[in-house]
């Protein structure tokens, strides 16, 4: 089996700030997570992720986060959501789940793709080239409902390929890139451990453990690569930060609070995860 994976699940503005958290809270602990063989990287994990892997410190990332930088305007309707959960948790079937969310992104009255470009482009700044190491990001095809995978050789643009990661359904539109429409990596996986089978060691960093409807929660994913014969840490929030993070992923206010919940969850299970990922 090869080296390790990182890999960086989606949940929007709180939870990726959580996620930065946790990342600087490992680096300052010591755990080299730039010795990653490859980065998997899911809409808020694929943001952060690609700049990680281009070179952007863990540090750097957490405290942008707690200076109010990187903030996103997300707002999300009481409409949306109850399009959203309606298309969702319609059926007990995830292939069905999927599609009916397809077509609901689909048809939902959005702004303009340019909207994700534009937010997405903001967030990795002056990065736009593949970095050199192994990225991967998960994003979701609308027409098939399946999860694929982007990366440096798939020929589209590191925007384009993050953009189409976190086209959160209903919310912002589908985006197209190679004349596909593609949504959230997130839709039927917050955190797409699938896409880690065959490494030996895999640290996974997930702030949503579970995507709606009837899909396979990260934990049932860890266990899944762990009976293969990998070694997994599976980081999601604890109590104290889910209370920090509140309810709603796409609250401004709670970035700061999400983050330093990450930081302190980190700092405490560093050991465990050092553990696995240096041993």
């Amino acid at each position: 089996m090869p080296g390790s994976a990182l890999v960086l699940g989606g949940g929007g503005p709180v939870g990726g700030a959580w996620l930065t958290g946790v990342l600087a809270g490992l680096t300052e602990a010591g755990i080299d997570l730039g010795s990653a063989d490859v980065v998997i990287g899911t809409s808020a994990g694929a943001v952060f992720g690609s700049r990680l892997r281009s070179g952007v410190s863990a540090a750097d990332l957490y405290g942008r986060q707690l200076s109010g930088a990187d903030a996103v305007r997300l707002p999300v309707t009481a409409r949306q959501t109850a399009r959203f959960l309606w298309a969702a948790l319609g059926s007990r079937d995830p292939q069905r789940s999927i599609e009916r969310l397809a077509r609901a992104a689909l048809r939902a009255r959005t702004g303009p793709e340019s909207d994700v470009f534009d937010t997405v482009g903001a967030l990795l700044g002056e990065i736009r080239d593949w970095p050199e190491r192994e990225l991967r990001i998960a994003a979701v095809d609308t027409q098939s409902g399946q999860t694929e995978v982007f990366h440096s050789h798939s020929g589209a643009t590191l925007l384009e390929a993050v953009a189409a990661s976190c086209a959160v359904p209903v919310v912002w539109p589908p985006v197209t890139v190679a004349g596909r429409r593609w949504m959230d990596g997130g839709s039927r996986s917050t955190a797409n451990l699938q896409l880690a089978r065959g490494y030996r060691r895999v640290l996974a960093v997930v702030p949503v453990p579970r995507a709606v409807g009837p899909h396979r929660s990260a934990s049932q994913q860890a266990a899944e690569l762990s009976d293969d014969g990998a070694r997994v840490v599976l980081l999601s929030p604890d109590r104290a930060a889910r209370r920090m993070m509140g309810r709603n992923m796409a609250d401004d206010t709670r970035r700061s609070a999400a983050a330093r919940a990450g930081h302190a969850q980190a700092s405490a299970l560093a050991p465990s995860v050092a553990d696995v990922w240096q041993g």
